[in-house]
């Protein structure tokens, strides 16, 4: 039974602060997290730091705010601190901390970034290592990740001349909602790690730049916050992962169905979270080895998945095809499947009465070896033509692409091959995490200062002329042909790590 209405003075929870009974605050809440030291996704020595003492700074940026509820009884909740007994925690600055505030210093006027490949030059200069990390990881030897971004260099254009472009128009509908260009921004995890502000920074500019936000189901900041924040008339999305109990995915759907979402995108293609070692080995290198060695359990306690698992834990492994008639029952939201691989599957959802598909590889952090989004487009349209004599774009059957998009060039090569917009994620991240809300605005800006350029390049006055017949796609399926290398993207790629001596340290 939890004692969440009792008052507990700041002495009483300096006294519980070892591995035996470890008690914390978080935004005046009293927690007992003794029994979920050797559970925690970051190991237990980042809890234990705090142990006694108010943890809400260090809990903030890399946990969406219901965490902490989720993941305890509520019989850990123990109520509210007597916030003037609390002793403030005193906060040291690291060596690499101070190294990393400088170099925030020496951030470039953002009036000298050019293209969506500087933004992540910068933040990969002045995130923690823990968020570059986080942010940047990708599954297993991360080819996939690669590949996302190469398969649009086997894509090439034949463009149109001679017709008057004096006046393009690049705006377009998704799911009904206006949109300035082809372009969402999709949902990406843990905003605050980035920056204070977090996916606001994504809402604010999505607002003034009229793109549409796919609010993640593990923002930062909380559902309701988010749709606050936005400006009036603004539309967005939400990205649900299924939760195993389907009275608390009954209550998400519905009350962003009632808080005016124009979008439903249920994941499908993360059952179990995929391996991303990058972020794994900032996870075992924030923990104790001596407080696992000595918990007498750390044989059974697996942090392999570093924060992956904490995301795991509640998605439903057993979602199926049988489920989209419930969610028809619960929601009268436009439905589509983010996570569509192969044209059977995006078919099946066709016939299942979905709005759509996103076809992508979760940013090449799933399974490893899954084929880029832009690639399985070509091979949906193709096959939808053949056998049900179905073509894109479709106003009754939309078909979405993410993953490795850098340049509106690629985006337009998208919208050419059938797909009726494009979403974009870790460029946006890494906007706001080197400029805040400025860095979000400015990528924006950049994308539709070359959408004007390309599409008159292209011969293509609006989007409805930009066609199948523009586009040379004959190598997509060919992985290995050799391609001109991308020497911005590949300069921004940092290799991963093999196991190391405990004293040498990361690049960062």
């Amino acid at each position: 039974m939890s004692t969440s209405g009792r008052l507990i003075s700041g002495k009483e929870v300096a006294t519980h602060n070892s591995r035996d009974s470890c008690w914390i605050i978080v935004h005046g809440k009293v927690y007992d997290v003794t029994d979920f030291l050797d559970d925690h996704p970051g190991g237990s020595k980042i809890i234990l730091k705090y142990a006694g003492k108010d943890a809400t700074e260090e809990y903030d940026p890399i946990h969406p705010p219901d965490a902490i509820t989720t993941h305890l009884k509520p019989e850990q909740q123990l109520g509210s601190v007597d916030l003037n007994t609390v002793e403030k925690v005193e906060v040291t600055v690291s060596d690499a901390d101070k190294a990393r505030q400088a170099r925030l210093g020496q951030r470039p006027s953002i009036d000298e970034i050019l293209n969506l490949h500087d933004f992540e030059t910068i933040a990969k200069l002045v995130l923690t290592e823990k968020a570059w990390a986080y942010y940047s990881s990708a599954a297993d030897d991360e080819i996939t990740n690669r590949e996302n971004h190469a398969a649009y260099h086997r894509l090439w254009f034949r463009p149109r001349i001679l017709r008057d472009v004096s006046t393009v128009d690049f705006s377009t509908t998704i799911l009904g909602c206006p949109s300035s260009m082809p372009v969402y921004i999709t949902a990406t995890a843990l905003g605050k790690l980035g920056h204070p502000d977090g996916e606001l920074n994504l809402t604010r500019a999505s607002a003034k730049h009229g793109v549409i936000q796919m609010i993640p189901t593990l923002a930062s900041y909380g559902f309701d916050e988010i749709v606050d924040a936005a400006a009036p008339g603004q539309n967005q999305f939400l990205q649900l992962y299924v939760n195993k109990d389907k009275a608390i995915t009954k209550r998400i759907v519905q009350h962003a169905e009632e808080r005016g979402i124009k979008g439903l995108f249920i994941t499908v293609d993360a059952p179990q979270l995929g391996r991303r070692e990058k972020d794994m080995r900032q996870k075992f290198d924030a923990e104790d080895p001596d407080n696992v060695t000595t918990s007498g359990q750390s044989g059974n306690v697996d942090r392999s998945q570093g924060a992956a698992r904490a995301i795991s834990s509640f998605i439903d492994p057993g979602l199926n095809w049988n489920d989209l008639k419930w969610f028809q029952s619960i929601t009268k939201m436009p439905i589509i499947l983010k996570g569509v691989q192969c044209y059977e599957d995006a078919l099946e959802a066709y016939d299942q009465g979905c709005q759509g598909v996103v076809l992508s590889n979760h940013g090449g952090r799933q399974l490893e070896f899954s084929r880029s989004g832009i690639e399985v487009l070509v091979e949906v349209v193709t096959k939808f033509k053949e056998l049900r004599g179905i073509t894109f774009p479709n106003e009754k059957f939309h078909l979405f692409v993410d993953g490795g998009v850098r340049r509106a060039t690629d985006v337009l090569k998208a919208v050419a091959l059938g797909a009726t917009a494009v979403g974009i994620g870790r460029p946006m991240i890494y906007a706001f995490s080197a400029y805040g809300y400025d860095g979000v605005d400015k990528a924006l800006q950049i994308l539709k200062d070359e959408f004007e350029m390309n599409m008159r390049l292209l011969g293509a006055r609006t989007l409805k002329e930009v066609v199948p017949e523009m586009v040379d796609a004959s190598n997509i399926h060919q992985h290995v042909v050799a391609v001109p290398g991308d020497r911005l993207y590949d300069s921004n790629y940092e290799s991963m790590q093999s196991a190391r001596l405990k004293d040498v340290k990361a690049k960062l």
